[in-house]
């Protein structure tokens, strides 16, 4: 199957500019790191068309920036879900007919291959991602470790600096969690100006401890360093400091936060077929299978699951690192792509406005 996907991508791709790059941006770190190896450089190799990875610390704007000013450099872009959504509506984005789509390993069709909203009119997801929090192990015993939001918040049990992302997303949602607000009621809460208002009560609690990150290698690396007893942070990034680089750290799932995580074409790419053809490679059946063997994200096609993972180290098996495994899904959250379409830049407006208090 993959000498026939390889020679199929091979084959396909028209209206190339033979010494042109395709050039897909990511998010850099142990993330860029793994697609780079999962999609990139085999599909580089099976084409032969040269590709290759820029980091960003977040592909969005950029790509907003590049087909307003008509002067797009990238191909692909690796997108959050509620970015791909709004640069779409926005006619940012290339349209992608999920019909193109290469069919599961096991023959299933894309549409009933891929999870529920998986593929969107613009972009195709590569994995299911998460917000979590972690601390380092060597600093708790297993009867003293925080194991919940609330212990995230709670200073006199847990003293210690704490790091969060510099944003509205997520952490929003992740402060009503910690404040008793069921995972299931979260954006309905979040709906309101009341709900608005006690999550950043919430967020007040424990403001003058905070040391605020915005690129996702700064987590772990808060962590390392001993700058905050413990860190909101994207479990990939946790999962690969602790297993490459050895770290204690263990993350806590409760309050999890996932989404998808989406390939996309910016409108105007210089090598749009060509980026086609990557995406399909990458977000095939074994494109989210090796993906899932270099960071712990969860493939989001059924087919990818069907046989154990197991990390490129081979004896790590992924399925308990996944934001999906079931024992981390008692308590977790789906991003609504909706409700930040609608409100992410009036609640980062506020967000900015609060910290600025």
């Amino acid at each position: 199957m993959k000498k026939l996907l390889a020679l199929s991508t091979a084959l396909t791709v028209v209206g190339y500019t033979a010494h042109a790059d395709v050039v897909v941006m990511s998010w850099g770190g142990a993330y860029g790191e793994a697609q780079t190896e999962a999609h990139v450089k085999p599909w580089s190799a099976a084409s032969g068309i040269n590709a290759t990875m820029v980091d960003s610390d977040n592909p969005a704007p950029a790509v907003k920036a590049m087909v307003e000013a008509g002067n797009v450099t990238v191909d692909v872009a690796s997108l959050e879900y509620a970015d791909a959504i709004r640069l779409c509506d926005e006619g940012m984005l290339e349209p992608i007919d999920i019909s193109v789509l290469p069919a599961g390993a096991d023959g299933t069709p894309a549409a009933d291959d891929f999870l529920a909203g998986a593929v969107t009119d613009c972009a195709v997801s590569t994995d299911i991602w998460s917000n979590v929090f972690a601390y380092d192990s060597t600093k708790y015993t297993a009867e003293t470790a925080p194991k919940t939001a609330a212990d995230f918040f709670d200073l006199e049990k847990f003293p210690g600096k704490r790091g969060l992302k510099k944003g509205a997303k997520a952490v929003l949602e992740f402060a009503l969690m910690a404040d008793g607000v069921p995972a299931a009621e979260v954006y309905s809460v979040l709906n309101t100006p009341e709900g608005v208002d006690r999550a950043f009560a919430k967020l007040d609690t424990i403001k003058s401890d905070v040391v605020w990150w915005e690129a996702g290698a700064q987590a772990p690396q808060l962590l390392a360093d001993g700058e905050v007893a413990m860190t909101t942070a994207y479990n990939g990034r946790i999962f690969a400091a602790a297993i490459n680089e050895g770290k204690p750290f263990e993350i806590v799932w409760d309050a999890q936060v996932y989404e998808n995580e989406m390939y996309a074409i910016p409108k105007g790419a210089p090598n749009k077929d060509a980026a086609l053809e990557f995406i399909k490679y990458a977000t095939s059946t074994e494109g989210l299978r090796a993906q899932a063997q270099h960071i712990s994200y969860g493939p989001a096609r059924k087919s990818a699951l069907k046989e154990e993972l197991v990390f490129k180290d081979g004896k790590t098996v992924m399925a308990p690192h996944l934001p999906t495994a079931p024992e981390n899904m008692g308590n977790a959250l789906e991003t609504s792509s909706d409700f930040w379409v609608d409100h992410d830049a009036e609640l980062n407006e506020r967000f900015q406005a609060w910290l600025a208090q």
